[in-house]
């Protein structure tokens, strides 16, 4: 069986993008140098800076901007909704307009543990390290190392 990648034609690629076999982009921007691992979603209106490394088994949602050389770690999980919901209050499943997308935003050399989950609505500072398993909850400060559930501040870099 051949390489799976599922790429969709509104996808924006810099140069030498390196992408790897099973994975899903549409509607996204990935700037040059970046590579992709296996089995990575990045979604619609998502950005993905310049000399970026996203490991396998991460779900980028509409919604996550990450600046230039940062580190993203397996499964990471982005969330853009706080309060999700299936349906509306008439029962009906919902739509695109039912919902706000919730923003975050991944600042410049910043580096994100494995399996750790960012909650919208966060920025990660520049340089800061999140280590593995976090779930971040509110702001990051640059040049920070945080971890935990919820992540908390270690020490200053």
């Amino acid at each position: 069986m051949g390489e799976y990648i599922c790429i969709s034609d509104d996808v924006k690629l810099g140069a030498n993008v390196k992408l790897t076999k099973f994975i899903n982009l549409y509607g996204c921007t990935i700037g040059d140098n970046s590579k992709i691992g296996a089995f990575v979603e990045i979604q619609k209106n998502a950005f993905i800076g310049k000399n970026c490394k996203i490991s396998s088994h991460t779900f980028i949602c509409e919604g996550v901007t990450i600046e230039d050389n940062v580190f993203i770690g397996h499964n990471v999980t982005f969330i853009n909704d706080l309060y999700p919901r299936s349906t509306t209050e008439g029962g009906q499943l919902q739509t695109e307009a039912d919902w706000v997308c919730g923003t975050t935003l991944i600042k410049k050399g910043a580096s994100v543990g494995s399996s750790s989950t960012l909650l919208c609505g966060v920025t990660i500072g520049e340089n800061a390290i999140v280590g593995a398993g976090s779930v971040v909850t509110k702001d990051v400060p640059p040049n920070t190392v945080v971890a935990g559930n919820p992540a908390r501040i270690l020490k200053k870099l």
